[in-house]
């Protein structure tokens, strides 16, 4: 039975124009360091936000901590400002899909790279809120380990009390959002091509499903609680002589 689905938040739940990767780009790009967009994707999509920098960096050949930390704070003040002004719009079927979850029950809980106070500006121009459209918030700013160490979503099953993984859902749209669901041991980890990577990419990290829109995972979900009621009722069902 799911009684869980953890989202991702940019590309997954959030129509951000993939401004995240955009700006953390043209942060590499002003310290003149030759990147591409597609190359900053590839190495840095899901993942903490210094933590990419310093992937995306050092598969440049480039380990100056001073340089690491000098692009972080650039990159972090350049977000705050298109956060500020960019016009964010929930991914389309987003608040009809947690809607729906909500009402049979399943918890839903965004988890993020970014940290707490950017996740929660994003919560706010939105107008979305723990407790009305979704049930809790996780950040990398929360854990220890961010993605693809599965602390965020073992930490939300934490909060609800959740102690088998098999009921819980991953969804996101990168290849490290899949390894952070299936580390955690959940029954599905699942990608969705609506942001940084691709199905060619998506499939390398070997995802349950590999969906196009958010409402594709309704049925899914629908499947899972389904044939775990019918093993249940066969189970009480069953005579044993």
């Amino acid at each position: 039975m799911i009684r869980m689905v953890v989202f991702d938040m940019a590309g997954t739940t959030i129509d951000e124009d993939n401004v995240v990767y955009k700006t953390l780009h043209q942060s590499i790009l002003e310290v003149n360091i030759d990147v591409t967009l597609e190359n900053v994707l590839l190495h840095g999509a899901g993942k903490e936000k210094k933590e990419a920098i310093k992937d995306i960096l050092l598969a440049n050949g480039i380990t100056s901590t001073e340089i690491i930390h000098n692009t972080f704070n650039n990159f972090s003040e350049r977000l705050a400002d298109a956060y500020s002004i960019l016009p964010l719009k929930e991914q389309m079927g987003a608040l009809a899909l947690f809607t729906a979850l909500r009402q049979m029950d399943v918890k839903v809980v965004l988890n993020t790279g970014y940290s707490k106070q950017t996740a929660e500006l994003i919560l706010k121009k939105l107008g979305w809120q723990v407790g009305t459209q979704i049930d809790w918030l996780v950040t990398a700013s929360d854990v220890p380990n961010s993605r693809p160490f599965p602390d965020m979503i073992l930490l939300a099953m934490q909060h609800f009390g959740i102690i088998n993984a098999k009921e819980v859902v991953k969804v996101g749209d990168s290849i490290i959002d899949i390894e952070e669901g299936k580390n955690a041991g959940c029954g599905l980890s699942i990608g969705i091509t609506t942001g940084a990577h691709n199905v060619a990419q998506l499939q390398s990290a070997k995802p349950d499903y590999i969906i196009n829109d958010l409402m594709a995972l309704w049925p899914l979900i629908q499947a899972e609680n389904s044939q775990s009621q019918k093993n249940y009722n066969d189970e009480k069902n069953t005579i044993i002589t």
